[in-house]
């Protein structure tokens, strides 16, 4: 896999039992660039380690005033350099690719994850935390992918040169042979240590990055009661937090790279101190010293590698531990079922009658329901399961929604989504042009043009259009969440986006709850029109729309408790009466009071 054939066409299935096996699973998949990385790490480590042997030749052919022997030796030198120029470009190339392939594999899996769950997701995990995997963990997990292979290369030669060494001058060679594996395992008692601290630091990094985003999307409402100061001061809090758990930990790494330093430093000073003696008695040549002394110098720059590994391996497994746990969650609602994401039965899209069996709400195929509920909490959870969606609250497993007698989650999603549509309550709008806005897999039944009109949108293109004089308003830019646009105006824009996808099932929450009253009017007529004969769902109370539905159901403590039409249900149903007009107890009771004095004037004029 080459960065130019990013993105993957299939980011596989990962092993999400755990971090590390989600970081093993990936360096599996990535093992043909891991192989690549390796070989040309090996040329360039291998070449690196020679140089000393070559150093220590040249110096003796100096001292034995051998010409041919100096000759070769810098011939051999000369290759070596090309060697560990090209090693170390493509090593660095291919490290890079295998970083960047890495950190598209997890961002494509977590996408498609996203994609899955919708908004079901954020009720397990927080949304600053999901930020947070999605940009920096995968960074990190990408690190380690990259520094695995150069880490191989780096251990394979230092192996390799201490046996060499052995071979060579056993009587230095034994010294290295000790001291090297000393030099890479000292730093690992201080590495748990380092390990929680930047844990911590990390943690409190979610932290602030959740509460900043929250901050930012609640901004509106802050302003209007007036507290943004109270989180200004919150997230300087939570950076000052940050800030002392990143110095904390820093000191931990700075204390394993001084380690790292010293050390490879004392064993330079015995093997020099031992060499020296070694010389003076005439058991060693100077060649021999001054390679064996060369190979330790040099034995560092891999010796590094160890180094950051560790510290790899410690910011990457936090990473991938929050990364599968959040690739590990899965779509179900059926009660009693295990997790699946695979589907179950096959065939073409379901329809006829959406059925919930945990309210027994019923929806017949081909006409306008709307759906009464008292709690608005209550209606969005309703309209995600509604939409096959799950409920990931153990508490909360119930049965399937059935469209046409089969469970929705018992069919691909996929398939799931292109039967029912649920619009949410509160929904967003990327940035781009209107057209774009609007080009969506669609059934083609409806055009972009008459789904603005049926969403009442003729003032949203004029306002498009003021904005941009030189353009069509359906070229003309959406910016970010369509901020430049009023509340009305964006819910009426992603109406429009819904109907134009024209599915067997469009599944409305509150569409209407920032349009005012003649528009709220107009747009139920369009809706209404627009959708003859396919199955419409709206949860509301709006009695505009209410009183243009065919069937009216109302939900009470979770349970269907009344089914009719608006105007039968105002005057034979209280608690539907109350929930539609917002009547409280104080206005409820004069009427019941009059309601049994009606009634006892009435069973007295009849004993008359």
């Amino acid at each position: 896999m080459q960065i130019r054939d990013l993105p993957y066409t299939d980011p596989g299935m990962p092993d999400a039992r755990s971090g590390p096996h989600f970081l093993r699973w990936l360096g599996r998949n990535q093992l043909d660039g891991q192989l690549k990385s390796l070989a040309w790490g090996l040329l360039h480590f291998g070449s690196i380690a020679v140089l000393p042997y070559l150093v220590g030749v040249a110096v003796q052919a100096v001292i034995d005033r051998s010409g041919e022997r100096l000759a070769v030796a810098g011939a051999v030198m000369l290759l070596c350099g090309m060697a560990i120029a090209l090693g170390d470009t493509m090593l660095h190339r291919t490290a890079v690719t295998n970083w960047i392939t890495a950190a598209a594999r997890v961002q494509q899996l977590l996408a498609r994850k996203t994609a899955q769950l919708g908004s079901a997701l954020t009720r397990r995990v927080a949304a600053g935390e999901v930020v947070a995997v999605s940009t920096g963990d995968v960074e990190k997990i990408g690190w380690f992918v990259e520094a695995a292979s150069r880490f191989a290369a780096a251990a394979l030669t230092v192996v390799l040169v201490c046996v060499g060494l052995v071979v060579y001058q056993p009587a230095l060679g034994v010294v290295v042979a000790v001291g090297v594996p000393v030099l890479a395992l000292a730093v690992l008692p201080l590495l748990p240590r380092a390990t929680r601290r930047a844990d911590h630091q990390r943690e409190k990094a979610g932290r602030a990055t959740e509460l900043a985003s929250d901050t930012v999307a609640g901004l509106r409402v802050l302003r209007g009661i007036g507290g943004e100061e109270l989180f200004l001061d919150r997230y300087r809090h939570a950076s000052q937090e940050v800030r002392t758990a990143a110095v904390r930990s820093a000191r931990m790494w700075a204390a394993i790279s001084a380690v790292q330093v010293l050390l490879p430093g004392l064993l330079l000073i015995v093997v020099v101190w031992h060499g020296v003696n070694l010389a003076r008695e005439g058991r060693i040549t100077i060649g021999e010293l001054v390679t064996v002394y060369s190979t330790v110098t040099l034995l560092t720059y891999p010796l590094r590698h160890f180094e950051e590994i560790a510290m790899a391996y410690s910011f990457s497994r936090p990473s991938a531990k929050r990364a599968a746990r959040v690739l590990s969650l899965q779509r179900t609602t059926q009660a009693g079922d295990e997790p699946h994401d695979e589907p179950r039965v096959d065939g073409g899209t379901p329809a006829g009658d959406l059925y919930d069996p945990a309210t027994g709400l019923l929806a017949p195929s081909g006409r306008l329901t709307a759906v009464v509920c008292g709690d608005p909490d209550e209606a969005g959870r309703l309209a995600e399961r509604l939409g096959g969606h799950a409920a990931f609250d153990e508490a909360e497993k119930l049965p399937s929604v059935r469209l046409g007698g089969v469970p929705l989650d018992e069919v691909p999603l996929a398939t799931a989504r292109t039967a029912v549509l649920v619009q949410d309550k509160d929904p967003v709008l990327l940035s781009g042009t209107l057209r774009g806005l609007l080009d969506v897999p669609s059934s083609g039944a409806v055009s972009a043009d008459e789904a603005l009109e049926a969403a009442q949108c003729a003032d949203v293109l004029d306002a498009l259009a003021q904005a941009s004089v030189d353009e069509a308003p359906l070229d003309a830019h959406v910016t970010e969440r369509g901020r430049s646009l009023s509340g009305g105006q964006r819910q009426r824009l992603a109406l429009a986006r819904s109907l134009v996808t024209d599915p067997g099932v469009l599944v409305l929450d509150e569409p209407t709850s920032a349009v005012d009253s003649h528009t709220e009017a107009r747009v139920a007529d369009g809706v209404k029109g627009l959708r003859k004969g396919r199955t419409t769902v709206v949860l509301t109370s709006s009695p505009l729309l209410l009183d243009r539905a065919e069937r009216v159901v109302f939900l009470h403590e979770g349970e269907v408790a009344a089914v009719g039409v608006h105007r039968e249900l105002v005057h034979t149903e209280p608690r539907y009466r109350a929930v539609v007009t917002r009547e409280t107890d104080e206005e409820r009771a004069p009427k019941a009071q009059t309601g049994i004095r009606t009634g006892i004037n009435i069973d007295i004029e009849e004993t008359a």
